[in-house]
Protein backbone atom coordinates (compact mmCIF):
# COMPACT_ATOMS: atom_id res chain seq x y z
CA UNK A 1 0.00 0.00 0.00
CA UNK A 2 1.39 3.38 -0.99
CA UNK A 3 2.33 6.12 1.48
CA UNK A 4 0.98 9.58 0.67
CA UNK A 5 2.38 12.81 2.10
CA UNK A 6 0.46 16.06 1.51
CA UNK A 7 2.21 19.42 1.74
CA UNK A 8 0.12 22.57 1.39
CA UNK A 9 0.95 26.22 1.81
CA UNK A 10 1.06 29.66 0.22
CA UNK A 11 3.13 30.75 -2.77
CA UNK A 12 6.86 31.02 -2.15
CA UNK A 13 6.88 28.93 1.03
CA UNK A 14 9.43 26.56 -0.48
CA UNK A 15 7.00 23.68 -0.91
CA UNK A 16 8.36 22.49 -4.25
CA UNK A 17 12.03 22.72 -3.29
CA UNK A 18 11.54 21.04 0.08
CA UNK A 19 9.14 18.36 -1.17
CA UNK A 20 11.43 17.54 -4.08
CA UNK A 21 14.48 17.17 -1.82
CA UNK A 22 12.60 15.06 0.73
CA UNK A 23 11.19 12.80 -1.99
CA UNK A 24 14.63 12.27 -3.48
CA UNK A 25 16.10 11.40 -0.07
CA UNK A 26 13.32 8.90 0.66
CA UNK A 27 12.94 7.41 -2.81
CA UNK A 28 9.39 8.74 -3.21
CA UNK A 29 7.76 10.25 -6.28
CA UNK A 30 7.48 14.03 -6.04
CA UNK A 31 4.26 15.45 -7.49
CA UNK A 32 4.21 19.19 -8.06
CA UNK A 33 0.49 19.78 -8.56
CA UNK A 34 1.12 23.49 -9.01
CA UNK A 35 3.10 22.65 -12.13
CA UNK A 36 0.06 20.94 -13.59
CA UNK A 37 -2.07 24.03 -13.02
CA UNK A 38 0.74 26.16 -14.42
CA UNK A 39 0.77 24.00 -17.53
CA UNK A 40 -2.92 24.75 -18.11
CA UNK A 41 -2.38 28.49 -17.58
CA UNK A 42 0.62 28.42 -19.90
CA UNK A 43 -1.37 26.69 -22.63
CA UNK A 44 -4.25 29.16 -22.35
CA UNK A 45 -1.80 32.05 -22.69
CA UNK A 46 0.01 30.29 -25.54
CA UNK A 47 -3.27 30.08 -27.43
CA UNK A 48 -3.80 33.80 -26.91
CA UNK A 49 -6.87 33.42 -24.70
CA UNK A 50 -7.81 35.46 -21.63
CA UNK A 51 -7.49 33.34 -18.47
CA UNK A 52 -10.36 35.35 -16.99
CA UNK A 53 -12.67 34.05 -19.74
CA UNK A 54 -13.86 30.88 -18.04
CA UNK A 55 -15.66 29.44 -21.06
CA UNK A 56 -12.60 29.94 -23.27
CA UNK A 57 -10.40 28.14 -20.73
CA UNK A 58 -12.87 25.27 -20.40
CA UNK A 59 -13.03 24.79 -24.17
CA UNK A 60 -9.23 24.51 -24.34
CA UNK A 61 -9.19 21.67 -21.80
CA UNK A 62 -10.21 19.27 -24.56
CA UNK A 63 -6.99 20.11 -26.43
CA UNK A 64 -4.44 19.92 -23.64
CA UNK A 65 -2.54 16.84 -22.48
CA UNK A 66 -0.44 17.67 -19.38
CA UNK A 67 2.08 15.08 -18.20
CA UNK A 68 4.63 14.69 -15.46
CA UNK A 69 7.70 12.72 -16.52
CA UNK A 70 10.77 11.85 -14.49
CA UNK A 71 14.01 12.26 -16.41
CA UNK A 72 17.25 11.40 -14.60
CA UNK A 73 15.34 11.66 -11.33
CA UNK A 74 14.01 15.14 -12.06
CA UNK A 75 10.38 16.04 -12.71
CA UNK A 76 9.65 17.57 -16.11
CA UNK A 77 6.32 19.04 -17.14
CA UNK A 78 5.07 18.37 -20.65
CA UNK A 79 2.16 19.92 -22.51
CA UNK A 80 1.09 18.09 -25.65
CA UNK A 81 4.52 16.54 -25.93
CA UNK A 82 6.50 19.76 -25.35
CA UNK A 83 8.76 20.09 -22.31
CA UNK A 84 7.58 23.35 -20.73
CA UNK A 85 9.35 22.93 -17.38
CA UNK A 86 11.26 26.19 -17.70
CA UNK A 87 8.48 28.15 -19.38
CA UNK A 88 5.86 27.83 -16.64
CA UNK A 89 7.84 29.57 -13.89
CA UNK A 90 7.43 33.19 -14.99
CA UNK A 91 5.58 35.79 -12.87
CA UNK A 92 2.98 36.11 -15.64
CA UNK A 93 2.20 32.39 -15.58
CA UNK A 94 2.12 32.46 -11.77
CA UNK A 95 -0.63 35.07 -11.71
CA UNK A 96 -2.57 33.35 -14.50
CA UNK A 97 -2.34 30.08 -12.58
CA UNK A 98 -4.14 31.57 -9.60
CA UNK A 99 -7.02 32.45 -11.92
CA UNK A 100 -7.35 29.16 -13.80
CA UNK A 101 -6.93 27.06 -10.64
CA UNK A 102 -10.16 28.58 -9.29
CA UNK A 103 -12.16 27.16 -12.21
CA UNK A 104 -14.02 23.99 -11.11
CA UNK A 105 -13.67 22.21 -14.46
CA UNK A 106 -9.90 22.77 -14.44
CA UNK A 107 -9.67 21.24 -10.98
CA UNK A 108 -11.81 18.28 -12.03
CA UNK A 109 -9.68 17.88 -15.14
CA UNK A 110 -6.49 17.47 -13.08
CA UNK A 111 -7.98 15.74 -10.02
CA UNK A 112 -8.05 12.20 -11.44
CA UNK A 113 -4.47 12.45 -12.72
CA UNK A 114 -3.22 13.47 -9.28
CA UNK A 115 -5.08 10.70 -7.45
CA UNK A 116 -3.95 8.05 -9.94
CA UNK A 117 -0.30 8.93 -9.30
CA UNK A 118 -0.87 8.78 -5.52
CA UNK A 119 -2.56 5.37 -5.63
CA UNK A 120 0.23 3.83 -7.67
CA UNK A 121 3.25 5.31 -5.85
CA UNK A 122 4.69 6.49 -2.55
CA UNK A 123 4.36 10.23 -3.11
CA UNK A 124 5.04 13.62 -1.64
CA UNK A 125 2.50 15.90 -3.25
CA UNK A 126 2.44 19.65 -2.78
CA UNK A 127 -0.10 22.30 -3.67
CA UNK A 128 -2.84 24.44 -2.15
CA UNK A 129 -5.55 21.87 -1.37
CA UNK A 130 -3.80 18.50 -1.22
CA UNK A 131 -4.61 17.69 2.39
CA UNK A 132 -8.12 19.15 2.22
CA UNK A 133 -9.30 17.94 -1.20
CA UNK A 134 -6.92 15.83 -3.30
CA UNK A 135 -5.54 13.50 -0.60
CA UNK A 136 -7.89 13.88 2.39
CA UNK A 137 -6.68 10.53 3.76
CA UNK A 138 -2.97 11.24 3.39
CA UNK A 139 -0.72 9.50 5.91
CA UNK A 140 0.80 12.86 6.86
CA UNK A 141 -0.37 16.40 6.15
CA UNK A 142 1.92 19.39 6.51
CA UNK A 143 0.99 23.06 6.13
CA UNK A 144 4.20 24.83 5.16
CA UNK A 145 4.31 28.58 5.50
CA UNK A 146 6.55 31.61 6.12
CA UNK A 147 6.08 35.35 6.37
CA UNK A 148 5.25 37.18 3.10
CA UNK A 149 8.55 39.04 3.34
CA UNK A 150 10.58 35.84 3.70
CA UNK A 151 8.74 34.22 0.82
CA UNK A 152 9.21 37.29 -1.38
CA UNK A 153 12.94 37.31 -0.65
CA UNK A 154 13.27 33.64 -1.62
CA UNK A 155 11.25 34.11 -4.82
CA UNK A 156 13.25 37.25 -5.70
CA UNK A 157 16.55 35.37 -5.35
CA UNK A 158 15.19 32.50 -7.45
CA UNK A 159 14.11 34.84 -10.24
CA UNK A 160 17.37 36.81 -10.04
CA UNK A 161 19.36 33.65 -10.69
CA UNK A 162 17.35 33.22 -13.89
CA UNK A 163 18.06 36.79 -14.91
CA UNK A 164 14.47 38.01 -15.12
CA UNK A 165 13.63 39.30 -11.66
CA UNK A 166 11.29 42.27 -11.18
CA UNK A 167 11.89 44.56 -8.21
CA UNK A 168 11.62 42.95 -4.76
CA UNK A 169 8.68 45.23 -3.95
CA UNK A 170 6.81 43.89 -6.97
CA UNK A 171 7.52 40.29 -5.96
CA UNK A 172 6.19 41.00 -2.46
CA UNK A 173 3.11 42.68 -3.87
CA UNK A 174 2.45 39.71 -6.15
CA UNK A 175 2.78 37.26 -3.27
CA UNK A 176 0.37 39.21 -1.06
CA UNK A 177 -2.11 39.39 -3.95
CA UNK A 178 -1.71 35.66 -4.66
CA UNK A 179 -2.28 34.86 -0.97
CA UNK A 180 -5.51 36.85 -0.99
CA UNK A 181 -6.78 35.23 -4.19
CA UNK A 182 -5.84 31.70 -3.13
CA UNK A 183 -7.36 31.95 0.34
CA UNK A 184 -10.63 33.64 -0.69
CA UNK A 185 -11.56 31.71 -3.83
CA UNK A 186 -14.80 29.75 -3.61
CA UNK A 187 -13.42 26.49 -4.98
CA UNK A 188 -10.84 24.65 -2.84
CA UNK A 189 -9.38 27.73 -1.10
CA UNK A 190 -5.96 27.60 0.48
CA UNK A 191 -6.36 26.60 4.10
CA UNK A 192 -4.73 24.35 6.66
CA UNK A 193 -6.38 20.95 7.06
CA UNK A 194 -7.58 20.34 10.61
CA UNK A 195 -5.21 17.40 11.01
CA UNK A 196 -2.21 19.03 9.33
CA UNK A 197 1.03 19.87 11.12
CA UNK A 198 1.94 23.56 10.85
CA UNK A 199 5.56 24.24 9.91
CA UNK A 200 6.66 27.89 9.74
CA UNK A 201 9.97 28.18 7.90
CA UNK A 202 10.44 31.95 8.22
CA UNK A 203 13.58 31.50 10.33
CA UNK A 204 14.67 28.18 8.81
CA UNK A 205 16.91 27.41 5.87
CA UNK A 206 15.48 25.18 3.17
CA UNK A 207 17.88 22.46 4.33
CA UNK A 208 16.61 22.68 7.92
CA UNK A 209 13.00 22.57 6.76
CA UNK A 210 13.73 19.56 4.55
CA UNK A 211 15.37 17.63 7.38
CA UNK A 212 12.44 18.44 9.65
CA UNK A 213 9.95 17.06 7.14
CA UNK A 214 12.05 13.96 6.48
CA UNK A 215 11.97 13.33 10.24
CA UNK A 216 8.18 13.64 10.27
CA UNK A 217 7.82 11.20 7.39
CA UNK A 218 10.21 8.73 9.02
CA UNK A 219 7.81 8.45 11.97
CA UNK A 220 4.93 7.69 9.59
CA UNK A 221 6.87 4.92 7.86
CA UNK A 222 7.53 3.02 11.10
Amino acid sequence: MSINIAIDGPAGAGKSTIAKAAAKALGYIYVDTGALYRSVAYYVMLRGKDVNNRSAVEILLQDIVPELKYIDGEQHVFVNGEDVTGKIRTPEVSMATSVVSAIPRVRDFLFNLQQKIAVENNVIMDGRDIGTVVLPNADLKIFLTASPEARAERRYKELSQKGNAPAYEQVLSDIIKRDREDSTRKIAPLKQAEDAVLLDTTDMTLEEATETIIGMIAKVRK
